[in-house]
């Protein structure tokens, strides 16, 4: 079960962010790593947190008849994860948008079966974007890319918001967001995601620029939407399961967001379904 909504006082806050930056410490590497290696190790660590967030999604939102409608997802996101990997991307797309659908249908075209049906789509979307961004030669590249403009902007938004403070972002749905620290993690996303594809001899610096701009935008509303969904429902995690982290939701909604935006760009300026980040040509 997902925790109700609770402000924290300042120890807790404390403790919090110590928690953070020991399982960041351990899970950071890790991530890198498997997408250092790429291929199935990969895709495998981006199954299991597709899965993970939709599980959590299913939790949060209340989807109907859980077990149906798990034993469904899990099983649209394997097969369509197994058909990407196998170069078929529009049978991927098939069995996301036949889970999708079979869980309306199994919830009986309620509510939340439509909130259940949409977490499949969005983790499936997210699944397919992020197995295609580490295909090809640039592929390594631009996953550690994507991962840097994300976590920059997401840890110096958090601290430069913490030290500048100012007006709320949307105080509505997340109360402690300001827009010193949106700016910031924005700027320091492109300062550190530039850096990298310099240092490791990439060209167009302007053009990788500008994608980091995007990205961190784009990362920042993944962020926002998952605050408002648990607003809606009155959660303040999505899960216990990393500890000062919360659940894979807390973590990976900025970066599914982003990954979504940037296999939707290759698709626009490249127009290849099996490998739209190469369609940006950014080498």
């Amino acid at each position: 079960m997902s925790e109700p909504l609770q402000k924290p006082d300042g120890g807790s806050r404390m403790s919090d962010l110590k928690l953070r930056i020991i399982s960041a410490a351990i899970l950071g590497p890790a991530v890198l790593a498997l997408a250092y290696v790429g291929g199935l190790w990969f895709f495998a660590l981006v199954l299991v947190a597709a899965v993970l967030f939709q599980h959590e999604w299913f939790s949060i939102t209340g989807t109907s008849d859980k077990s149906a409608s798990a034993a469904i997802g899990y099983t649209a996101l394997c097969a369509a994860c197994a058909s990407y990997a196998l170069s078929y991307p529009i049978l991927a797309i098939v069995f996301v948008g036949g889970g999708a659908l079979a869980v309306y249908l199994v919830g009986g075209l309620s509510q939340p079966a439509r909130w259940g049906a949409e977490g499949i789509i969005y983790s499936g979307l997210a699944l397919l974007s992020l197995m295609a961004s580490r295909l090809g030669d640039i592929g390594l590249v631009f996953v550690f890319f994507l991962l840097i403009v994300v976590w920059a902007t997401d840890i110096c938004a958090y601290f430069v918001g913490r030290f500048l403070g100012g007006p709320k972002l949307w105080r509505r749905v997340s109360p402690n967001k300001t827009w010193s620290g949106a700016l910031g993690g924005l700027s320091f996303a492109v300062l550190f995601g530039v850096g990298f594809v310099a240092a490791v001899g990439q060209v167009d610096l302007l053009r990788w620029g500008g994608l980091a701009v995007v990205l961190s935008i784009v990362s920042q509303a993944g962020d926002l939407l998952e605050s408002a969904i648990k607003r809606r429902f009155d959660v303040k995690d999505s899960s216990r399961l990393i500890p000062g982290h919360g659940g894979i939701m807390d973590r990976v909604d900025g970066l599914v967001a982003a990954a979504i935006m940037a296999a939707a760009l290759g698709l626009v300026f490249g127009g290849d379904p099996v490998n739209p980040i190469l369609g940006l040509d950014l080498s």
